[in-house]
């Protein structure tokens, strides 16, 4: 058995996951929707992944408006 046949996160790369949320929302509604600097502050694709890879706590947080958008 394949125990990632039922994630709708497998095969995606957080700079997908990314880059689809912000042609979603745009960097502005991403930063009000989850409030961290390197969605607010002089935001960039490069830094905010170097960001959420290094924080759990975040990258769920992108995680599950990525899932919460796309259902």
């Amino acid at each position: 058995m394949n125990p990632q046949l039922n994630n709708p996160l497998h095969g995606k790369t957080l700079e997908t996951i990314l880059t689809e949320l912000l042609a979603h929302y745009g960097w502005e509604q991403l930063g009000q929707k989850i409030r961290i600097n390197c969605f607010t502050s002089n935001p960039s694709i490069k830094s905010s992944l170097t960001f959420l890879r290094k924080t759990d706590w975040a990258r769920k947080q992108v995680e599950d408006l990525y899932l919460q958008m796309n259902s």
